[in-house]
């Protein structure tokens, strides 16, 4: 049991990087650098510092994925995933699979190139919906952990 303490506590510490990173990004930087007067400036500010936490949010996405996972394994509990009151473990597997998809599939391979063409014809409107975007996701995320939380203290909103 203690591998699932030493897992539990890793699995804590990667989603208080990842979503802290996310709100970061979403409620400082973007607001920051949609108000910079150049576009350029905008486009070259966003990339740099997106490109550092890039790196941040996959290792995170990553860690949390392989912790949360253990942690299911070791206490035999993937039953939990037919119960609707452990809603949350669905949700927090929904919000690591977005963010991954996003961080190792979409973004390399497509968004990147998205965000540079469109950002340098139409910046206002690009950061307003990558904004709205990081919103969406920061929501999700925020009421996932505090699903998590209350449900992993016994505090249940659904008893099926």
């Amino acid at each position: 049991m203690e591998s699932y303490v030493i897992a539990r506590v890793i699995h804590v510490i990667a989603v208080i990087l990842w979503i802290g990173g996310v709100a970061m990004v979403t409620t400082v930087i973007i607001p920051s650098v949609k108000r910079m007067s150049s576009k350029k400036d905008q486009i070259k500010t966003f990339e740099q510092i997106e490109g550092r936490f890039s790196l941040q949010a996959k290792v995170t996405t990553l860690i949390t994925g392989l912790s949360g996972f253990y942690m299911i394994y070791v206490l035999d509990s993937w039953e939990r995933y037919l119960q609707l009151k452990f809603w949350y473990i669905h949700a927090m597997t929904l919000v690591w699979i977005i963010f991954t998809l996003v961080l190792y599939v979409l973004e390399p391979l497509l968004l990147h190139k998205l965000f540079k063409s469109y950002a340098e014809k139409h910046p206002e409107k690009t950061f307003s919906i990558m904004h709205r975007a990081h919103w969406i996701l920061l929501v999700l995320s925020l009421i996932t952990t505090a699903g998590a939380v209350a449900g992993s203290h016994g505090l249940f909103i659904m008893n099926n």
